[in-house]
């Protein structure tokens, strides 16, 4: 039985939003939706979380960027990155934030199962 904590997810991608939360609660996760930064900010729990599932490029700012002030104010929880625009360089920056994975879209869904999974057992 997967973790009761949240996993929270944010992408501005309506479609990519829905499709990934309906795979997490396929998988017995339960989900908290935010299309934006602004929203995630204003309403997200980190309390009630176990996971961050964060895109890279959203319309209001980075993930990378959200990752690190997340980061300064000692909120660690492990984060899943998920871009369209892989590149060198936002791979590089994002493995240096200290995400537990990186993906590209579109990727298979054990490829985000997995890493959600060692995150709610509190493996690396």
């Amino acid at each position: 039985m997967p973790n009761r904590k949240s996993v929270i997810v944010v992408e501005d991608d309506p479609a990519m939003l829905r499709g990934v939360g309906r795979l997490l609660r396929q998988y017995g996760f339960k989900v908290a939706l935010f299309d934006s930064i602004e929203a995630f900010q204003d309403r997200a729990d980190l309390d009630a979380a176990f996971c961050l599932v964060l895109d890279i490029n959203l319309n209001d700012g980075s993930g990378i960027e959200l990752r690190q002030r997340l980061s300064a104010r000692a909120a660690s929880l492990p984060v899943i990155f998920i871009t369209g625009n892989d590149s060198e360089t936002t791979r590089a920056a994002a493995l240096r934030s200290g995400c537990a994975a990186y993906l590209t879209k579109p990727f298979a869904a054990q490829s985000l199962i997995d890493p959600i999974r060692r995150a709610s057992a509190g493996l690396p």
